[in-house]
């Protein structure tokens, strides 16, 4: 089959291309510039879309196994290509968590006709206790070369060692969302002047920093690869920037709805804005911002993090932390697009995250096309997730994929 894509404007890094036509054949995308009539199987008129290579997402949840009813891998599967996605790093905080050659096998298996590439983050502490190992040598031998304990930070300083000292063996890299537990103890948003007035017990952005100034300090002396997840303060994006200007192999990631939201909005006590890291003051979310174009941070991700009714519609104090990311992912960056540019928040999601998982992908071999200005409706009926917490509900949103070209596979939504 043959599928034409009439002029469509390719982003990448430095710039938007002006528009040309391509060919998808044989599971590859090729431009042309002779465009034969009748010779098609299918035309698309792309002239109001925009396109770039396959997007990458370092992080996002699925319920199964434990946890079936927030997001079964099927649910993720269907919600990363309509979002866009070619390529998607899975957390491990499941029930139980994905930590050994059977559960790496299972999830292969139930990932295996996925249209977006799969990677799994394997555990790197038993059930993401943060004191045990897990195998990673086995566990690298099926393939895995990103460990972490995902929703919960290695705070161990000599787990920390040793871990970058066994992945250090393989060339694995170790992701890690970086904060000290004890002193964002009993938290429920940032700490501040809003925290304050709301009467909520606060998370300081000294617990981010002081964490991810031991990693570093940790990484200094042990070598190895480390990346650090959802950054969300200025001392952050401050210690990080330091680190790389010493030489040190470390990058970064921040969550997009980090550059979006503030302190501020959660003024409602709408749970759905409960999440972790909490979206911290607007100093912090102009240093990310600025973070992102001198290239201290290298990738943008969804951290989609569905939570059924249950665990948020209660006491803001008594909600479950998390927040939906992906089907509001193309809306989200339609939002920044403005301040940041296409070719900056593209990078972000196709150079940016290739080079912290060390792979490369020749230019449209896989491909997303988009329509930034399409609106619709984001509600029960559109929402493809088993889960609904996000505070756009029932809003109207601009931004929508259209096709994703991945694996030798198109899909149009």
């Amino acid at each position: 089959m043959s599928v034409l894509l009439r002029s469509l404007r390719v982003i990448d890094s430095g710039k938007i291309h002006s528009a040309r036509n391509f060919i998808i054949k044989e599971g590859k995308v090729h431009f042309v510039n002779d465009v034969k009539e009748g010779k098609y199987d299918e035309v698309i008129d792309c002239s109001s879309f925009l396109g770039s290579k396959g997007w990458t997402d370092l992080r996002c949840s699925s319920g199964e196994p434990g946890e079936e009813y927030k997001e079964t891998l099927d649910s993720l599967g269907e919600l990363l290509a309509a979002s866009g996605f070619a390529k998607a790093v899975v957390l491990p905080n499941t029930i139980p968590a994905f930590q050994n050659k059977n559960d790496i096998q299972f999830f292969k298996a139930k990932t295996q006709n996925w249209i977006t590439e799969p990677l799994i983050q394997a555990a790197v502490t038993k059930d993401a206790h943060g004191e045990d190992f897990t195998d990673m040598l086995d566990l690298h031998s099926q393939g895995v070369t990103v460990f972490g304990d995902g929703l919960k930070p290695l705070s161990n300083p000599d787990r920390l060692m040793k871990a970058l000292q066994y992945l250090k063996k393989f060339q694995g890299v170790l992701f890690d969302h970086s904060f000290e537990p004890l002193l964002a103890l009993f938290g429920q948003m940032h700490e501040g002047t809003v925290s304050t007035r709301m009467g909520m017990k606060g998370i300081p952005n000294i617990a981010e920093d002081v964490a991810i100034q031991k990693n570093i300090e940790v990484l200094t002396y042990t070598g190895g690869r480390m990346h650090f997840q959802t950054i969300s303060s200025k001392g952050a994006v401050d210690k990080i920037r330091k680190a790389k200007s010493l030489g040190l192999n470390v990058t970064a990631d921040v969550s997009l709805y980090q550059l979006i939201f503030s302190e501020e909005d959660l003024t409602s006590f709408d749970s759905n804005y409960k999440v972790m890291p909490p979206f911290r003051s607007q100093e912090d979310k102009d240093a990310l911002m600025e973070g992102l174009k001198d290239g201290t941070i290298d990738a943008i991700v969804s951290n989609h993090q569905p939570q059924d009714f249950d665990a948020k519609y209660m006491e803001f104090d008594l909600a479950q932390f998390g927040m939906l990311g992906l089907q509001t992912f193309l809306p989200g960056l339609n939002r920044l697009s403005e301040e940041l540019g296409w070719p900056l928040l593209i990078s972000k999601i196709t150079d940016g995250p290739d080079s912290v998982l060390g792979t490369s992908v020749e230019d449209l071999q896989n491909l997303t096309v988009f329509d930034p200005q399409e609106e619709w409706l984001y509600d029960r009926n559109s929402n493809l997730s088993l889960s609904a917490n996000h505070p756009w509900m029932g809003q109207k949103l601009k931004g929508k994929v259209k096709l994703v070209f991945n694996k030798g596979k198109l899909a149009k939504f």
